[in-house]
Order: structure tokens, then C-alpha cells, then sequence
């Protein structure tokens, strides 16, 4: 099982955490992340703290459209499943919502804030990878070993400066947007004056951005796939917490974004990611906002996560 270095998370790398200011910490341009199926986000500079919207769910089983193998639906997730995750987001001090998906039983789950734009903050270096990739197919060639450095040290170590130089590459949010219509994004909208950082997103727009990664069913090619994966199964080890806290082993892959918000004090705290859980794949991705402290926030998103998993039908 994985384990997470508080101390560690709080004194994190790439100078994230040194700048508790906004604009100073996301001195690095915009960014478009991944959307599917949620209602016009509000600003991206709104409250963090701004109050809850009324959690709605869908819990239905269902064959995901991006599944490689054809599998065969659960039973609708139990009460208690159920139960458990509205206990769980009933913790949230401000906005969370989860999607999920089980590719070996098809089984999924969309519960939370719905409706609500969540901040990005470094989960939206995932959307720029996919981005770089997807552009370097349509030009029928690959990486450059630049670009290759550049994306391991954005993915594995979460570095901005690494985001921005590939961000510049593929157009801004103008290119990031123009990629995320073609994934099925519709919710996920790039932050103003081009701070990636600032994006806005859902967890079911996250969910759309993993099948693009993690399923065959994607504009990516298998190469692209593997590629992408094999960083997000690398990133540093006090960067290892959130979805996979919903595994059972240590094979997981997951991108965290944490960021202090300057005008609120208030913490935005994200995980998304692919999970092994007693043999099923689960892809799932949390995003929260209005978190008191950033040890509350990772707290949190584990809980929603555990609990997200177990409404799939796997022993928690």
C-alpha cells in the first residue's frame, strides 16, 4: 500500500507551496482542462468558500464508452455504498465532487457538486500533456527530447516552470480548448489572461480526460497511452496521495493539484488518476475547493475517493 509524508506534502517541490498568493504561484499562463457533462461554470476567481450547491447523483451502471473489453454491468451500487458517500462529501468545509468509473464492470458514479467550476491547479498539466501529444500525432511525428524532459519534470515533479514552457508549445488555451472538444470536453474552460493554473473543470470532465489516457477508445494512440501513463506512475513520492489512497496495491497513477487561494486563504485540492483495486481498474477523479488547510483538503478527497469506490461495488 502507498503511504504520504505530510511535512513532505506541505514543503512540496517546484516552489508550489513557497508563494501562497495566486497570481504569484500561477505566474504561468492558463489552461483548458477536461469537461463532459455540467452546467456553465461560474467564474474561476469566485470565493472558494462560495456555498454549497445541493449534491445531486448519478449512480448508474453503465458501459463506459471508452472501455477496451466489453464488461458486464453490476447490480445498482447498495444503499450503503451510497450512504457512505454522502458522508463523506457531507465533510467538504466548501465544494467536492467525484466521478468514477469501474472499466472491468462498467459500473460508474458521479456525485458531489455537479455543477460547480473547479479551479484546476496542477491537475491541468495532464490536460497539457494530452494536448502536446495529441498535436504531435496530427503532425504525424513525436516528442522532441526537449519536449520529453520538459513533460517527465511537469508530470513527475509537478514543475511550472516545465507547464509553461509546454503550454507555449501547444498554443495556449486556444490550442488546449481546440484539443478538448476533440477528447469530449465540455465543461472545462481555460483561466483568464491564459493562467493555466486557473482553469476551470468538473470531476466528470476529469473522468472524460482519463478514458482518453487509460482506455483504447481514445484520440490518443497506444503509444501516446503508454507514454502518458508511465509518467503518472512515477511522480515523486510526496506527491503520491489522493485517488490512490482508493487502491489496494501500489500500482496507481494519478496527477495532484494543490493550491492556496490569495483571495480566501482557502485551499483548492485535487486527484485524478487510475487505481488497481482487487483486480478491477478504477479511474477516478476528486476535485474540491475551500479546504481549510491542504492536510483537510487531501483528507477529504482520499475519504470521497475510498468511499466513491466502494459505491462501485469493490470491499472498501
Amino acid at each position: 500500500m502507498w503511504s504520504r509524508s505530510r511535512t513532505a506534502i506541505v514543503c512540496a517541490v517546484a516552489g508550489v507551496l513557497a508563494v501562497s498568493d495566486t497570481t504569484a504561484l500561477l505566474a504561468h499562463r492558463g489552461s483548458a482542462h477536461a469537461a463532459i457533462s455540467a452546467s456553465a461554470p461560474a467564474s474561476a476567481s469566485a470565493p472558494a468558500s462560495a456555498p454549497a450547491a445541493s449534491p445531486s447523483a448519478t449512480a448508474t451502471p453503465s458501459r463506459p464508452a471508452a472501455a477496451s473489453a466489453a464488461p458486464t454491468p453490476s447490480d445498482t451500487p447498495s444503499e450503503a455504498g451510497m450512504d457512505a458517500l454522502k458522508a463523506a462529501v457531507a465533510q467538504a468545509h466548501g465544494q467536492v465532487s467525484v466521478a468514477a468509473v469501474d472499466l472491468t464492470t462498467g459500473a460508474s458514479v458521479d456525485y458531489g457538486a455537479q455543477g460547480h467550476a473547479f479551479v484546476t491547479a496542477s491537475i491541468a498539466k495532464l490536460d497539457i500533456l494530452a494536448t502536446l501529444l495529441l498535436q504531435a500525432q496530427d503532425r504525424g511525428g513525436s516528442l522532441t527530447s526537449s519536449q520529453r524532459t520538459l513533460a517527465t519534470s511537469m508530470i513527475e515533479h509537478s514543475d511550472n516552470d516545465a507547464a509553461n514552457s509546454l503550454y507555449t508549445a501547444i498554443g495556449a488555451h486556444t490550442g488546449l480548448d481546440a484539443a478538448n472538444k476533440r477528447f469530449g470536453l465540455t465543461a472545462t474552460h481555460g483561466g483568464s489572461d491564459d493562467y493555466w493554473g486557473l482553469t476551470t473543470t468538473t470531476a466528470a470532465d476529469q473522468l472524460t480526460l482519463l478514458r482518453q489516457v487509460f482506455t483504447d477508445s481514445s484520440l490518443l494512440s497506444a503509444a501516446s497511452r503508454a507514454y502518458i501513463q508511465g509518467l503518472l506512475s512515477q511522480v515523486e513520492s510526496d506527491q503520491r496521495w489522493g485517488v490512490g489512497a482508493a487502491g489496494t496495491s501500489d500500482s496507481f497513477e494519478l496527477k495532484n493539484g494543490w493550491l492556496p487561494r490569495s483571495s480566501t486563504g482557502l485551499w483548492v485540492i485535487n486527484s485524478t488518476g487510475q487505481v488497481d483495486r482487487d483486480g478491477h481498474q478504477l479511474l477516478i477523479s476528486v476535485v474540491s475547493d475551500g479546504n481549510p488547510t491542504m492536510d483537510q483538503g487531501v483528507d477529504l478527497i482520499e475519504s470521497v475517493a475510498k468511499a466513491a469506490a466502494g459505491v462501485l461495488g469493490q470491499p472498501s
